[in-house]
């Protein structure tokens, strides 16, 4: 598995817009909206690129948005209910590529028949951990290492 910058970027501004959104209880239904151009700058992200991910971020309905100068982005769910998998999966797609396909979709004859099975059993390790890891995880580990 690659984690590309854009992957990284998409887990830095989701876990950014979990910890204004969730004042102690881990969820506050509408929390407080942040700005793109706050995320960028607290994250090191361009904004131009952030942009984009967040577009996606929307499109796969982690984020919502509101437009205007009271503006921003909340998660549409609390951060218990949104795992590292379905962030990665947004900007991504499959977790696991095989030459650019999703590693379901390799195929195989003769002696490297068995490769798939291989890419398969990489794939759902790597599912394992990402889909059992949330945001408040993520955000819990941090409150507790501090």
């Amino acid at each position: 598995m690659y984690i590309s910058a854009r992957a990284d970027y998409a887990l830095r501004a989701m876990l950014a817009v979990a910890d204004a959104g969730s004042p102690g209880d881990g969820f506050s239904g509408g929390g407080e909206l942040v700005k793109a151009a706050s995320l960028a700058d607290s994250q090191d992200i361009p904004l131009s690129f952030l942009q984009g991910i967040l577009l996606d971020l929307r499109r796969a309905e982690l984020l919502h948005s509101h437009r205007g100068t009271e503006g921003g982005y909340a998660l549409t769910r609390p951060p218990a209910e949104i795992s590292v998998g379905d962030v990665l999966r947004a900007v991504g797609g499959a977790l696991t590529s095989v030459r650019g396909l999703p590693a379901d979709r390799a195929g195989y004859h003769g002696v490297a028949t068995g490769l798939r099975d291989v890419w398969l059993a990489v794939d759902g390790a790597i599912a394992l951990v990402v889909d059992r890891t949330t945001l408040a995880d993520l955000l819990a580990d941090r409150a507790s290492a501090s």
